[in-house]
């Protein structure tokens, strides 16, 4: 009993989730940023409770999702241009350049044709 049923490799993982991955994540750090700005305001009452920290939380989320914004943002070009390539049937120079890790190019379509 327990996860061996779900992690013994009989049961096959559905597909990944892909939405608006981008919008998701501008979205959340508006929102982020919105509530540290509306707290503000109030900071001396947030000092005088030992809350202030909901203020930092906020703050820390914002900035954390600028980082996710960057992130993303080149994520999304990375398999726009792979899609691109594999769509052209050009190589995409994944591994080309010294600066990317080994196996961050497009994985192969499946086996090779028979001759």
């Amino acid at each position: 009993m327990g996860l061996s049923r779900w992690t013994s490799g009989e049961r096959e993982a559905p597909e990944p989730l892909e939405g608006n991955v981008v919008a998701t994540v501008v979205g959340g750090t508006v929102i982020w940023f919105t509530l540290f700005l509306v707290q503000l305001p109030f900071y001396r009452w947030f000092d005088e409770h030992d809350r202030t920290w909901w203020l930092w939380t906020c703050l820390a989320g914002g900035v954390l999702g600028l980082y996710g914004i960057w992130f993303v943002r080149r994520r999304e070009a990375t398999l726009r241009r792979e899609r691109l390539a594999r769509e052209t049937g050009t190589d995409s120079g994944a591994g080309a350049d010294p600066g990317t890790a080994p196996g961050t190019g497009a994985a192969p379509e499946g086996p090779a044709p028979a001759e």
